[in-house]
């Protein structure tokens, strides 16, 4: 049976270059977007045009119900998803103050409900074959905090305590649970930043550069490979020794 994987937020950015990485890998992948229905098209397009099987759905990582029915949609069509990429996020800048109700609720909705809902519509398959691979997209600002970005470090934290908690929780299914945690890196989300402060982020970088989405995508597809098959409940820092 073809292996099947679902990454969320993959039209852009790190989830298209995870996309692309799994797909070079041999699995199949489902493309999940919100918005760029045209971008996942095309990454869909470019993916079987190399032999891969791809498929795109559109849902948001807030919606329940929709997660479930893209779960099932891309079991259909590719195979029983046997890995999961949490990466579909969103960002916000401010200060904690003037952070109102809504843009908090979001906030949390999509960087920390968002893999839970998603998580709990693959468990069924997974729990009954005994296996299967998590990986969730954290970020360091989930490690260290972030000034200015309470509400999104905040939810990144949270998934990374919700990585290791299912990490044993799920072991002895035969389930692994690991986290990426990037550091600063040049996708549309680094680009509402102005040019200086990009520059001072590569320089404040030990590496002396932005990661790129490819950096984020091998740490992804080895965690999901045999080649980490006794590795769960991690926290993978890509970071280019950010926080070191």
């Amino acid at each position: 049976m073809r292996k099947s994987a679902l990454v969320t937020g993959a039209s852009r950015g790190i989830g298209r270059a995870v996309a692309a990485a799994l797909a070079g890998e041999g699995w199949a992948v489902c493309v999940n977007f919100l918005e760029r229905r045209e971008a996942a098209g095309e990454l869909v397009q470019e993916l079987r045009a190399r032999g891969c099987a791809a498929m795109a759905f559109q849902a948001d990582a807030a919606d329940r119900a929709a997660v479930e029915a893209m779960v099932r949609a891309a079991s259909e069509e590719l195979g029983p998803v046997e890995l999961l990429v949490n990466n579909a996020g969103i960002s916000h800048q401010g200060l904690f103050q003037d952070t109102d109700d809504e843009t908090w609720d979001r906030l949390l909705a999509v960087n920390l409900t968002g893999p839970r809902n998603a998580i709990r519509a693959v468990l069924p398959h997974m729990l009954g074959e005994k296996r299967g691979c998590i990986v969730n997209i954290s970020s360091i600002w989930g490690l260290r905090g972030g000034s200015c970005e309470a509400a999104y470090a905040a939810a990144k934290a949270g998934l990374v305590g919700l990585t290791r908690s299912l990490a044993l929780e799920l072991a002895p299914s035969g389930i692994r649970v690991n986290c990426v945690a990037p550091g600063c890196v040049d996708t549309d989300m680094m680009r509402v930043l102005s040019g200086e402060t990009r520059a001072m982020l590569a320089e404040e970088t030990p590496l002396g550069r932005l990661g790129r989405p490819e950096d984020i995508a091998q740490a992804v597809a080895f965690l999901a490979s045999d080649r980490a098959a006794f590795i769960t409940g991690q926290v993978l820092t890509a970071d280019g020794g950010f926080i070191v």
